[in-house]
Formats: structure tokens, C-alpha cells, sequence
């Protein structure tokens, strides 16, 4: 979900170029429906999996599914926030979209997705752990984990974190987009 959010919030204002030389418009919704679109996908593929779930793991994690739902909203405020950056960066930068792909390859491997933590926290230096407790997709993972796979609420230092990441994420993304936009016109 948050690769498919950024890789379509990065071309958003690249791919609708006629129209943001064209018509004054609050542009910032191009990104945010490319993140509305996203999040739809990410509710239906979320709905399958419930499905699965229940099924093998018995009805013992149905009330954990509306918090992942939850979940999903402020993980798609995150990366809303990562998009609206990217987008607005990219009509400067243009081979942003490739340099972001290889970025989000690295990313995905230095966070346990495929992989319990528990094994890189075990053979990883001390410098590495640290920096992988504040890669905010590692808590947004293990609060999905907690959620799905263990049928637990996360602990409140992990909630808050994913919470404060989102803001952060979206006052920044935001802060850039509202820098740089002005001359979107001009410059896609």
C-alpha cells in the first residue's frame, strides 16, 4: 500500500500536466486522489484477507479488523504525506521516479515485512537497531502483525509513534507541496 501510494502520488502532477497548466485548481488533489484510489484498493485487498483469516484462524481476530482498518487510514495519511512531497518534487526533478524506486526497494528489505524483527534486532549493531526503531514503516508493520497475526492491540508507544510519523509525515509533505507549487504551472 505505501509503495503504490507514493510510486502514484510521485507522477500525479507529471500525468495530469495539461490540466495543471490549464485550470486553477487546489492541486494537491491530484495526489490525494491518487491516495483515495489507493486506499480503496488497500480496503478490498484488506476485506480478502479478513476473509482468509477468518477462515483459518477462527473468528478470534474479527475485532481486530476494524482496527486495522483504522490502521490503513493513518498509514495512507503517512504516505500521503510522503506524496505530496514526491509529486511536486518530481515536476522538478524528473528522475526522481527512478531514484524512488530503487529508495523503496531498500526500504521494504531493512523492514521486517517478510521477515519477523526478532531476527534482525538479533544480528544487527547497535547503531542499525536504532536505526531501524525509527523507520516508522517498521511500527506501522508490527502494528499490523499485532493486529492480524497475533489478535493484540499494539502497545501505546507503538500507536504513538505511528500517529506522531503520520502528522509529521503530513506537515511536511504538505510544507513542500505549498513551497513548490506555485510554480507548477511553469515548470510541468
Amino acid at each position: 500500500f505505501f509503495a503504490v501510494v507514493n510510486n502514484v502520488g510521485l507522477t500525479s502532477i507529471i500525468d495530469n500536466a495539461s490540466l495543471v497548466r490549464r485550470v486553477a485548481f487546489p492541486r494537491e488533489i491530484l495526489v490525494f486522489s491518487n491516495v483515495a484510489f489507493a486506499l480503496v484498493q488497500f480496503g478490498i485487498e484488506l476485506i480478502v484477507l479478513s476473509g482468509v483469516l477468518i477462515i483459518v484462524a477462527g473468528t478470534s481476530i474479527l475485532p481486530y479488523i476494524p482496527l486495522a482498518a483504522l490502521l490503513g487510514i493513518v498509514l495512507a495519511v503517512f504516505s500521503g504525506g510522503i506524496a505530496l512531497a514526491l509529486g511536486c518534487l518530481a515536476v522538478y526533478f524528473r528522475d526522481l521516479k527512478y531514484l524512488w524506486a530503487i529508495a523503496l526497494q531498500v526500504w521494504f528489505f531493512i523492514t521486517p515485512v517478510v521477515y519477523p524483527p526478532s531476527l534482525a534486532e538479533s544480528q544487527l549493531p547497535n547503531w542499525a537497531q536504532t536505526l531501524l526503531q525509527i523507520n516508522p514503516m517498521v511500527h506501522f508493520v508490527g502494528a499490523f502483525r499485532d493486529l492480524l497475526y497475533h489478535a493484540q492491540i499494539p502497545d501505546i508507544q507503538r500507536i504513538g509513534i505511528i500517529v506522531l510519523s503520520a502528522l509529521v509525515s503530513l506537515v511536511i509533505g504538505w510544507s513542500v507541496f505549498n513551497r513548490l507549487s506555485p510554480r507548477l504551472p511553469e515548470e510541468v
